[in-house]
């Protein structure tokens, strides 16, 4: 008898724990689910590059972190590599650097970018993808940000859409995840 009970103890004990470690898989697996959800909506999204225009930095089909909550808690600055749906149509997004700010005045002479009366340095952008275009002198407007791609000779930017609105800003390039051998932040 004794031995009966002690089995039917050991099977509810064995059976309790079961459950117990069940519910404590389910309760980390929402949780997870949950945190997961929270950090895509709100703090970073995964975005694919699609395009060579941000070469050397960027590649066709890199895979990337966008920051999202960076420009509601601080400001676009210069040389920022940021994510915006392209002026004219707003299913596509396009990734370029900022080149200038709201009421900056910009120039392009032969390639060659002045922002405020000054040639700014722009070591992301090699030889081989400088151009030759230039741009008339242009105050740019409150709210708006003039932005180029690295690879200069082929990006589709502010050159031929004009300044980009900060309502169509909706992150800041952050981390390369893919491929590995490329993974790091983004400069």
């Amino acid at each position: 008898m004794e031995s009966d009970e002690q089995a039917r103890r050991e099977e509810q004990n064995r059976l309790t724990g079961e459950k117990s470690v069940m519910g404590s898989w389910l309760r980390d697996l929402v949780i997870s689910v949950v945190v997961s959800a929270f950090i895509i909506i709100f703090l970073y999204q995964p975005v694919r590059v699609e395009g060579t225009s941000m070469l050397p930095m960027l590649e066709d089909q890199d895979r990337l972190f966008i920051n999202k909550l960076a420009y509601h808690v601080g400001e676009i600055q210069r040389g920022d590599v940021v994510v915006f749906l392209y002026p004219h149509d707003h299913e596509k997004s396009y990734i370029k650097r900022v080149i200038a700010l709201p009421g900056d005045t910009l120039k392009i002479d032969h390639g060659v970018v002045y922002v405020n009366g000054k040639q700014i340095p722009e070591p992301y952008v090699p030889q081989q993808f400088e151009d030759d275009r230039s741009q008339p002198e242009m105050t740019i407007p409150a709210h708006e940000y003039f932005v180029m791609g690295d690879h200069r000779s082929i990006s589709s930017d502010s050159r031929e859409f004009g300044p980009v609105d900060h309502d169509l800003i909706y992150g800041k390039a952050a981390f390369v995840y893919w491929p590995v051998d490329q993974a790091g932040v983004v400069r």
